[in-house]
């Protein structure tokens, strides 16, 4: 009988990352670029003050990429003490519209407290604002090859 691979069996562990400040932020912002979701892997709960993302992240930090392709992974993406969510360009209805993350910026207000901008393409976007910076970024599944089998590029 034979067992499917854990995260263990390979060098690469999945990630489990956390970001207060605007440095920290800049890692995950790195590791989220051009993770897709659709609007229902969406979930804004007010009474917690939480906003989380189910993504498609793509591995940028795999250093395998030419031993077994381009990979992706399903990771969570949780805003914490958010106070309230904006959208631009985004059809709620359609739960089965693909979005693309190009960006993910902080602009800082007072006393910790800002605005969490997240920019996709197409020009839609996503903008919380927070009492402070509170945001972890966790995969939850085995990594597995990309459907397009390619890295993504984006023309200057």
């Amino acid at each position: 009988m034979t067992e499917d691979a854990t995260f263990e069996d390979g060098r690469e562990a999945p990630l489990n990352l956390g970001a207060v400040d605007a440095d920290d932020l800049k890692v995950i912002a790195a590791l989220t670029q051009d993770a897709i979701f659709t609007a229902a892997d969406m979930s804004w709960k007010s009474r917690q003050r939480r906003f989380a993302l189910l993504l498609n992240r793509f591995r940028w930090e795999d250093q395998g990429r030419g031993r077994h392709g381009a990979e992706r992974v399903r990771a969570l993406l949780v805003i914490d003490e958010v106070l309230a969510v904006a959208s631009q360009g985004i059809d709620h209805r359609d739960k089965d519209l693909v979005l693309s993350l190009l960006s993910v910026d902080f602009e800082p207000g007072e006393d910790g407290a800002g605005s969490l901008l997240l920019t996709l393409a197409g020009d839609g976007a996503l903008r919380l604002q927070v009492e402070a910076l509170d945001i972890t970024l966790k995969d939850v599944t085995r990594p597995y090859q990309a459907i397009s089998g390619q890295t993504p590029s984006h023309d200057i």
